[in-house]
């Protein structure tokens, strides 16, 4: 299992335009992901998921990844959150 924190870099927060572009790049990949905010954990493959974080501008988050493709799946993550 590989792990990063991050920071929410969108202006308006982690809301339905930057949430759509998560769940692509997510249903790429193969690992099982997992978007920690606080207490919260959830699946970055299902929008609501996402939006139910409510994970505004500047918002630490943990991503959490396991799988064939974990190290990829990483990179590709942490490109979203960095671009």
């Amino acid at each position: 299992m590989l792990s990063i924190a991050v920071t929410v870099p969108f202006k308006e927060g982690l809301h339905a335009r930057p949430a759509t572009e998560l769940v692509k790049i997510c249903m790429g990949i193969k690992s099982d992901i997992t978007l920690i905010h606080d207490e919260k954990l959830v699946n970055p493959k299902s929008i609501l998921g996402i939006m139910s974080l409510g994970a505004g501008y500047g918002v630490s988050l943990t991503v959490q990844v396991a799988g064939v493709d974990e190290a990829e799946a990483i990179g590709k993550l942490q490109a979203f959150f960095t671009e």
